[in-house]
């Protein structure tokens, strides 16, 4: 397609084309190509709507329809020119259409601007994103549930500061990330329920005179209402804002969990074992097995975050209603949303592949004095002594069992009698970690019992 064929589209207001610099900088073709469904299913909802409301022939609008068809089937085939003289996806899908149907393509156009065409083909593309996230964090949701089931009563060290704090249960810990995927899942479905308005038919930015109906195209592009003000409908990009700040906040949770993966596959820890499917050799050192698919969802952030960044910088000074500036939201959301999916992808294969190594995180579990908070709680409830004056008696058997090259369980109990005289026998049943985690019955503890009740209720939700 030529430069006149350009010019053409534009109408009669420019004589001669852009120069290369300019058509570079303001073509969008490149990236937006990936918005043709969207926009032509956008297309074909505004012509039948023309044509209901007689704005349009019936003749017309069957020509549309049909060519319209021809064209994504061309796209889809990969036997279709895009045009960068053409610049955007609209205008190249328009020029193709007039090729194919001739006069009656340069109706389509009625009632609409370039400004909501893009709004809409926009939103579509995004909301087909949350769709797909929806699904991806479901999927990943019912795996980790899967591996909490398995291990409801293994035990494990818990940690704050990545120091071993109390035992947890496996279970208990596979639940944490469930929900915050749960988060996710929830912030996923309440964005995509609230971007769901149609800007088509706002037009440039202050609606059209013509006696559309936008109600109509809204139920046909699956919408639940039209947007309430045009000048908002064709510069509003919070549906997004609200994508990327979504992503964000899963993949940070995507990384916090693949660090622990990261550091639980290690020779040090030896906490699980990850498959081969998501791990790498090395290229001299034999012995290797890198969790590469772990620390590349761990660099994804990174990605996510300065595509959310980027867009908030791009949207925070542009007056009312629509700016050129705007063109550059969708690299940035289609960049984040091929890694959110991707990162979802492969955590949910980890999850479903990795194999935890029960006797390396019961060995841990009862390591650290793990059980030092088990000891001091014992005394509060059967001797009556404050906690204040339990966690001093406490931190001194510690250092006792410290010097000595023992953890508190290896103590006599004439050792315990010596730091404070009311310990009695019964003070061994409850510093095995085994009994740590049973007795952690308070609702959303550790407790294998209240694991699995967990587990119940998210198999409920997930169906």
């Amino acid at each position: 397609m030529t430069d006149k064929t350009s010019n053409q589209m534009w109408g009669g207001r420019f004589a001669a084309g852009p120069d290369a610099i300019m058509e570079a900088i303001n073509a969008s073709i490149g990236f937006d190509q990936r918005m043709a469904a969207q926009d032509i299913a956008g297309s074909r909802a505004h012509a039948a709507m023309l044509a209901a409301t007689g704005v349009i022939t019936d003749s017309d609008a069957d020509a549309i329809r049909e060519g319209l068809l021809t064209v994504l089937s061309e796209i889809e085939s990969g036997n279709f020119q895009f045009s960068t003289a053409l610049e955007d996806i609209h205008m190249n899908v328009e020029a193709r259409l007039k090729e194919i149907i001739g006069e009656p393509a340069g109706r389509l156009h009625t009632g609409r601007s370039r400004n909501d065409q893009v709004a809409t083909d926009f939103k579509l593309w995004v909301r087909d994103q949350f769709d797909a996230a929806e699904k991806g964090l479901l999927a990943l949701i019912g795996a980790l549930v899967d591996q909490a089931e398995a291990g409801a009563d293994w035990v494990m060290p818990g940690f704050t500061h990545l120091q071993t704090a109390q035992p947890v249960t496996w279970g208990h810990h596979m639940m944490a990330y469930v929900e915050m995927f749960g988060r996710d899942l929830s912030r996923v479905r309440d964005a995509r329920k609230r971007m769901n308005e149609s800007p088509l038919g706002s037009a440039a930015l202050a609606g059209t005179s013509f006696p559309i109906d936008r109600e109509m195209t809204a139920e046909a592009l699956g919408f639940d209402r039209p947007t309430a003000n045009s000048l908002d409908a064709v510069s509003d990009r919070d549906f997004a804002l609200e994508f990327l700040s979504t992503a964000s906040i899963c993949a940070m949770h995507l990384s916090r969990f693949a660090e622990e993966l990261v550091i639980w596959s290690s020779a040090q820890f030896r906490f699980v074992t990850l498959s081969d499917r998501f791990s790498t050799g090395s290229s001299i050192m034999p012995q290797k097995k890198n969790p590469d698919a772990a620390e590349l969802i761990r660099a994804k952030v990174g990605r996510i975050f300065g595509a959310n960044t980027a867009l908030m910088m791009v949207m925070k000074g542009l007056p009312l209603a629509y700016s050129k500036d705007m063109q550059e939201d969708k690299e940035q959301v289609f960049d984040a949303a091929d890694n959110w999916m991707l990162a979802l992808a492969a955590m949910e294969g980890m999850v479903k592949d990795m194999t935890g190594n029960r006797e390396s995180l019961a060995a841990a579990a009862g390591s650290g004095f793990s059980t030092a908070t088990d000891l001091a709680d014992w005394m509060v409830r059967v001797l009556k002594v404050p906690f204040r004056d339990a966690h001093h008696v406490t931190g001194a058997l510690v250092a006792m069992a410290e010097g000595r090259g023992v953890d508190l369980p290896d103590l006599t109990l004439e050792d315990m009698k010596s730091v404070h005289e009311g310990i009695t026998e019964d003070i061994f049943s409850v510093l095995g970690v085994e009994n740590s985690v049973n007795s952690r019955m308070s609702y959303g503890g550790t407790a294998p019992a209240q694991v699995r009740a967990q587990v119940a209720r998210w198999k409920e939700i997930l169906g």
